[in-house]
């Protein structure tokens, strides 16, 4: 329970605990009772959390947001200037300086620590005092394990670190339950709606570190019309709303939206937020992955600012290590069905995200450290198991079935000097004619509808040669293979899929670079056969062994194989256009990028977890392939048939050579030539393939 909610004999107790543990935390920043090395570390880091509890007393005592802008600017500079890329290199937060200044035994384990201790900022922004001190008690914790006159060892640390997870996974799990579902949770919804939008020292509120992004990306959506920021939310939440409508879902019995956004963009989220209250729906909005815990990696959800340092954060995207067993899953798995079963109502009540999703960062090619925290093969089935059955129970409370989504991207400042004109032209692409798609896009499907496998060829230096076979009709009247999307939940317009029967479903997958999640990869190759991964490389590092590591960690997402859960064929040749003029390909989203060239996608196909749930194109049509021969299995054994994870590898037209179908006597039909549409009726899709002139909206 949240502090503010707590009765006076609680606040009084957790409020003891607090005065207590941060009078010996100031101490320590005064002078460490520890020989050096580790000295300079603990009275570093108690300095540190020292700034960040002179941030909760002037929340807790309702002085913090009354500070001029300069003010907070200061505060937020200071909190964050230790993991800024000029200054990690000698940062504790950095494995390689850790393990060279404290030695190889305790630099990662101590490295990892102040990793989490960062928590603290989040916590002590958001008056989280019962979070809050429980990370200061494990700090004074460890420092105890250092000035012990018998001293210490890394497993007496290790241990330290592991049974705070495991005690308090219950509380971490019932806040990031609540955030998810519960909209008396109101931190960021107040600041998105109370705040003075004009007056940008409202950025400072968050606890999230304040950069370049944030300020111009403000002051930009402040100069935009109203008429302009309501058209965005429309777009937005229309498409949230229409999702629904498409699926056959209810919304009239959901209750809560989780709104997802980039810092700098309240007007919008603003505007959209009152859009989903007429839709009868409550925003809850939780902040991005701040712990090893809440799972943070490369990829940013929530609410979130620009990363300050990514090698920062891949140095610590495995942290769990630290603490990851058996032990510890099951012990977190007990206490989030707990969780769910005392929040149900809520849970039942929550409609699925509402996703605003921003693109344009530098790209970004890792160090990998060996003195980073790294997963064993045994931690690695862990993972694969925990996320597995995580899903299983969400999907008890918050049923497939009965939840949607919508997405939607837009630059950051970041991408370049031509940031305003990429930002309205995206906008204009989120808004194409859906109408002008849907009917040219029904062309193709009339096409691929009559085939029993698709086949994909790259040209040029691309080897891809794949061979789909497709799901067998029973009544072309009356059921599609290939869904017809338009621009509902997936914002822009622009593609056709179908989950792949697996059997028969072999060959090459060649890019020669794609922006995965975050990362890039170099001439990223998979092969397939029945549908599955039995191989796959990329250039990214010179060793073999990194980059197949690479891709194990950051595609398979710890499985030794994934199906191929998705064949789509993008159609909008516009937002390929805008990547072209503007020498952005590499920096587009996966949102966008999907729709610029045939993709295929590796995991769970995109009736994950809705299978069973009919779904109808424009034309009336039931898209029956939603199955591959791995979901099915969810009827005898739901851990067997979802993967939790979904990744789209998209090949751009100059690489692609065809798309064909073969049909069951043996017969062709063409879908695409020499990487342009030849289906008739589809030639204005090659338009912006062939000059600079996008056609209109």
């Amino acid at each position: 329970m949240e502090y503010q909610n707590l009765n006076a004999e609680e606040r009084e107790a957790i409020t003891e605990r607090l005065d207590l543990v941060t009078e010996r935390i100031h101490e320590l920043a005064a002078e460490p009772e520890v020989c050096e090395p580790f000295r300079a570390y603990f009275k570093g880091t108690a300095a540190f959390i020292v700034k960040t509890e002179e941030v909760l007393r002037q929340v807790l005592n309702d002085s913090f947001c009354s500070q001029s802008r300069e003010t907070l600017q200061k505060i937020n500079e200071a909190l964050y200037e230790d993991i800024l890329p000029e200054h990690y290199k000698e940062s504790y937060a950095n494995p390689d300086y850790a393990c060279e200044t404290l030695g190889e035994e305790y630099g990662t384990l101590l490295s990892m620590l102040y990793a989490e201790l960062r928590s603290l900022i989040p916590y002590a922004y958001e008056g989280d005092v019962e979070a809050y001190t429980c990370f200061c008690e494990l700090f004074i914790q460890v420092y105890t394990c250092f000035n012990d006159e018998e001293g210490t060892t890394p497993k007496e640390v290790q241990q330290a670190i592991y049974w705070f997870f495991h005690d308090y996974s219950e509380l971490f799990t019932e806040r990031s339950v609540c955030e998810m579902v519960d909209a008396s949770r109101d931190f960021f919804t107040r600041i998105v709606m109370d705040s003075d939008l004009q007056d940008l020292k409202y950025l400072y509120y968050y606890g999230e570190p304040v950069g370049e992004n944030e300020i111009r990306m403000a002051e930009y959506m402040n100069r935009l019309p109203q008429e302009k920021i309501q058209a965005m939310a429309d777009t937005y939440t229309e498409g949230y709303r229409i999702g629904f409508v498409t699926t056959g879902k209810d919304l009239s019995i959901k209750s809560t939206v989780n709104v997802e956004y980039a810092i700098g963009m309240e007007r919008m989220v603003r505007a959209a937020i009152a859009n989903f209250e007429k839709m009868g729906l409550k925003p809850t909005i939780y902040r991005e992955a701040f712990s090893s815990f809440r799972n943070r990696g490369n990829s940013k959800r929530g609410c979130y600012a620009a990363s300050v340092n990514r090698q920062f954060d891949y140095d610590h995207k495995a942290d769990k290590a630290v603490y990851l067993d058996k032990a510890f899953v099951e012990r977190r798995l007990e206490t989030l069905r707990t969780v769910y079963e005392d929040k149900k109502n809520l849970a039942a009540g929550y409609a699925g995200p509402a996703v605003i999703e921003v693109f344009g960062e530098p790209l970004f090619e890792p160090e990998n450290k060996k003195t980073a925290c790294h997963y064993s093969d045994k931690q690695n089935e862990l993972n694969v198991y925990y996320a597995s059955q995580a899903g299983q129970i969400t999907n008890q409370y918050i049923k497939g079935e009965e939840r949607s989504f919508t997405i939607i991207a837009y630059p950051l400042p970041q991408i370049g000097s031509n940031f305003e004109e990429i930002f309205d032209k995206t906008v204009e692409l989120n808004t194409l004619d859906y109408t002008l798609y849907r009917d040219m896009q029904a062309k193709i499907i009339e096409v691929l509808d009559q085939g029993i496998r698709a086949h994909i060829r790259g040209k040029g230096d691309n080897e891809t040669d794949m061979t789909v076979e497709l799901y067998r009709l029973k009544n072309p009247q009356k059921e599609t293979i290939f869904e017809n999307c338009v621009a509902d939940v997936n914002i822009p317009v622009g593609e056709v899929f179908t989950s792949p029967v697996l059997t028969g479903t072999h060959g090459v997958l060649h890019v020669s670079y794609v922006y995965l999640n975050g990362l890039r990869y170099e001439n990223l190759k998979m092969t397939f056969e029945d549908g599955e991964v039995v191989d796959y490389s990329c250039s990214n590092f010179d060793s073999e062994e990194e980059n197949h590591k690479y891709i194990y960690d950051n595609v398979l997402m710890h499985h030794d194989t994934l199906p191929l859960g998705e064949f789509a064929i993008g159609t909008n040749t516009t937002a390929y256009r805008m990547a072209k003029d503007f020498d952005i390909a590499d920096k587009l989203p996966i949102l966008i990028a999907e729709k610029t060239g045939p993709h295929f996608a590796v995991g769970d196909t995109c009736y994950s977890q809705a299978e069973d749930t009919p779904v109808y194109n424009p034309d009336g049509k039931e898209i029956v392939a939603r199955d591959n021969e791995i979901s099915i299995l969810r009827k005898e054994d739901e851990s067997k048939a979802y993967f939790n994870c979904h990744t789209d590898i998209t090949i751009p037209y100059d690489e692609l050579d065809c798309i064909y179908i073969e049909r069951a006597d043996g017969s062709t039909g063409d879908i695409i030539r020499d990487g342009r549409f030849v289906v008739p009726g589809t030639e204005k899709l090659n338009e912006p393939l062939e000059n600079k002139t996008s056609f209109p909206a």
